[in-house]
């Protein structure tokens, strides 16, 4: 399922990460922080799951040497992201497709935020290595998403404190229960360990958690 297939989605994306994902303005300034910390100021920097624009438009005002590349398999949303740029659109450059359609590199530094959770797991390993490949050695990578416990009782409690934190930032009971139910049927969700995994599996080393708010979380690791 493609959640940002309708232009009422697109349309109204930008208001839906603060309701939803806990200390989402500061989710971006920590990722900025962390890829600062190992990157360059005249850094070139990946985006993968770019579209709607938000953390690019994050990284641009906060890093105005750095220069951008997104990549998002959904051209509305890449159009979004050109738009929500505005001043900063000349510095990034728009990518159509996923990991594969990306540049070659190799990256400064890359993020992958809010998108890891829609990758099927056959896939995860393979976007986690296409990653790798593109950034220069020692280069910083910040990743976060969707990630808890999968024991049944475990995944009906996040579930749930998900559903309410989203009715909690006014966002109806219905559709908070709505959003849920689309969640736990579409998302493909892992368990920490899991995810801390993958990372190493890929070639990543120094994995760190660096973030959580409920039951998304994120880590930063170096190629």
């Amino acid at each position: 399922m493609d959640p940002y297939a309708d232009d009422a989605a697109v349309a109204h994306y930008a208001e839906a990460p603060p309701r939803l994902v806990p200390g989402f303005a500061d989710l971006q300034r920590m990722s900025t922080q962390l890829l600062a910390e190992s990157a360059p100021a005249d850094a070139h920097v990946l985006v993968l799951g770019a579209g709607g624009g938000l953390e690019l438009r994050a990284f641009a005002q906060a890093q105005p040497g750095w220069r951008l590349e997104g990549v998002d398999p959904s051209a509305p949303m890449l159009a979004l992201a050109r738009r929500t740029l505005g001043e900063h659109a000349d510095r990034a450059r728009l990518h159509l497709g996923y990991i594969d359609s990306a540049p070659a590199g190799p990256f400064d530094a890359a993020a992958c935020l809010l998108t890891l959770h829609f990758v099927p797991p056959a896939q995860r390993l393979p976007t986690l290595q296409g990653l790798h490949r593109r950034l220069r050695p020692g280069a910083p990578l910040v990743v976060a998403h969707l990630s808890f416990a999968q024991d049944p009782g475990a995944r009906e409690r996040w579930l749930g404190r998900y559903a309410r934190f989203a009715e909690s930032s006014g966002i109806a009971r219905a559709q908070a229960e709505n959003g849920r139910a689309a969640v736990a049927e579409h998302l493909h969700i892992l368990a920490p360990a899991q995810e801390e995994a993958l990372l190493v599996e890929a070639g990543f080393h120094a994995v760190e958690p660096f973030y959580q708010g409920l039951g998304f979380r994120g880590w930063r690791a170096l190629a």
